[in-house]
């Protein structure tokens, strides 16, 4: 399949364009943290397995996409985060882009496959390689292979990235469809010979309020603040196949995001249906990780390490490639006089010096860092989605105050001093990570009834006048 401007039709890419859009959009957003979350989910959930299911599916899918379809329909992300302000816009645009970029979840997709495919390259003797261990620092014997992976690793994903109009072809064409079909096999297997049974009784949140738990999970795989940077190259895509108008490519993007998510889906619910089944096979397992790499090895043995391995390592490699794309533009606009070029360069060295030492104590600030911006992403989405709402900037922007003045006191306290109690512990929802929102909504309500007086005192006024 291959994509030019010549299949643009009545502004549209038709539904093979659509389709190959929609695959290389999932293959940006679907990396390890992605992988592991559902098959995690299955195993605690247990009999509440749908409704929690349900739940992160709303947050972990519904959330990312309409990212996408804001900012579409926005042009870009700055164009959507100016109607709260300039200042705003490029801050919280710059903190958002390093936290998921060269700061955290890049040097993570090279730190993560490397531990997955370490058995397959140094023996099982040296890797006993779950994704727990993940980031955690190498030993001696293993530093040097790990340099030299991350090495591989990333500038294979740079000679990709330096030629952005080739990614939505090759992801949508090769790296897309493998990892669907890798992900199709190892799932397969479940459901033809069940390892095991779900629990008999949910662990943890699950076991009261199996949806809000999900919801909250898939609020963790952080893909919200991606679709920030993602919808950037997937909207500059669309651009460079043919489609010029902006409107046409609104249209487009939501259609390809449509597509995106619905394989999200599908494969979320397939991970969550291999984690249940493997309940009471590991019912204390830490993470997904675990639980993909065991089910593939009760069903392939040997060659199950090798199936897991190629599935993390596809995955990651991806998520790698759309990052350092998207970033790299973002930075290239932002800042002219060093050219994409040279910010892809920079960003994919800082990341594979990162990949190998010091991710451990980067993730303890870093970690924070995203939860403060996540809500404040999820208003900006919302802003971005209703129609008319950039005529009432001066609500968006008193709602946008309460919810991060909310997150980012939530975030410093969980960095600096965890445990410390806050008046915002007080809040409706605060017991599971959403205080934000009652803050956030009233925010929003008082600054519509701000707005509506003042208007009808310059009515007042006009009339007298």
């Amino acid at each position: 399949m291959h994509l030019s401007s010549e299949q643009v039709t009545d502004g549209t890419l038709g539904p093979r364009g659509s389709l190959a859009v929609g695959v290389a959009l999932f293959s940006m957003f679907f990396g390890a943290g992605n992988l592991i979350i559902a098959p995690l989910l299955g195993v605690q959930a247990g009999p509440c397995v749908v409704p929690a299911t349900l739940g992160y599916l709303v947050s972990g899918v519904g959330l990312p996409i309409a990212t996408i379809v804001a900012i579409a329909r926005a042009g870009t992300a700055d164009a959507l985060l100016d109607r709260i302000g300039h200042g705003f816009s490029r801050v919280f645009t710059i903190l958002a882009y390093l936290a998921i970029g060269p700061l955290l979840a890049i040097p993570r997709t090279a730190s993560t496959s490397f531990e997955m495919v370490r058995p397959l390259i140094l023996g099982a003797q040296a890797g006993a390689g779950s994704a727990a261990a993940a980031g955690a620092a190498a030993g001696a014997a293993v530093a040097l292979p790990q340099l030299l992976f991350s090495l591989a690793f990333f500038a294979a994903a740079l000679a990709l990235a330096l030629h952005p109009a080739r990614i939505v072809r090759l992801m949508g064409k090769v790296t897309g469809p493998l990892l669907i079909g890798l992900l199709v096999v190892m799932v397969a297997a479940q459901v033809v010979a069940p390892a095991g049974d779900p629990l008999a009784e949910a662990q943890q949140a699950y076991a009261t309020a199996p949806a809000v738990a999900g919801f909250v999970q898939g609020y963790q795989t952080l893909d919200l603040l991606a679709s920030l940077a993602f919808g950037v190259v997937i909207t500059s895509s669309v651009r460079r196949l043919g489609v010029t108008d902006p409107g046409a490519q609104a249209r487009q993007v939501a259609r390809s995001g449509v597509v995106a998510g619905a394989l999200m889906a599908l494969v979320y619910c397939a991970l969550s249906y291999l984690g249940a089944r493997m309940g009471t096979v590991a019912p204390e397992a830490a993470n997904g990780a675990e639980v993909i790499s065991l089910s593939s090895t009760l069903h392939f043995g040997t060659a199950g390490t090798a199936l897991t391995a190629a599935v993390f390592l596809v995955a990651c490699f991806n998520v790698c490639v759309g990052l350092v794309s998207s970033i790299g533009e973002y930075f290239s606009k932002a800042f002219p006089k060093v050219p994409y070029r040279g910010w892809a360069t920079l960003i994919a060295c800082i990341s594979c010096v990162l990949a190998n030492a010091g991710l451990t104590s980067i993730l303890a600030y870093s970690v924070p860092v995203l939860m403060a911006l996540y809500p404040m992403g999820i208003c900006a989405m919302l802003m971005g989605l209703l129609p008319g709402s950039e005529a009432h900037a001066g609500a968006w922007r008193l709602a946008m105050a309460c919810v991060g003045v909310v997150s980012t006191a939530g975030a410093l306290r969980d960095a600096l001093v965890p445990g410390l109690s806050l008046p915002f512990d007080a809040l409706p929802l605060a017991d599971i990570g959403l205080g934000w929102v009652v803050p956030g909504l009233l925010g929003l309500i008082i600054g519509y009834i701000i707005e509506a007086a003042r208007h009808g005192r310059e009515g007042r006024g006009d009339s007298r006048g």
